[in-house]
């Protein structure tokens, strides 16, 4: 599997709605960022679901490279 694009080199902050689903871009290719668009398609990548169990801000990944995904684990600190 190929690496994924560097979206954002700091996590994306958005308001969740509770009882709503996200796809979260693993490929990085979205113009939509966080959220899939179809980019990924004929990639290796799949988005990844996001289930909100409450209303809140919720901090997405915007590097890719999240062990955590969808949510910023701090990976991003570490990119070169």
């Amino acid at each position: 599997m190929s690496d994924p694009v560097v979206a954002s080199r700091t996590p994306i902050a958005v308001d969740v709605e509770a009882g709503k689903t996200y796809w979260w871009c693993s490929c990085g290719k979205s113009a939509k960022q966080p959220f899939c668009d179809g980019s990924h398609k004929g990639t290796d990548f799949t988005p990844v679901k996001y289930e909100a169990t409450a209303s809140t801000k919720v901090w997405f990944c915007g590097c890719k490279n999240t062990a955590n995904a969808p949510l910023c684990d701090g990976a991003h600190k570490k990119l070169p």
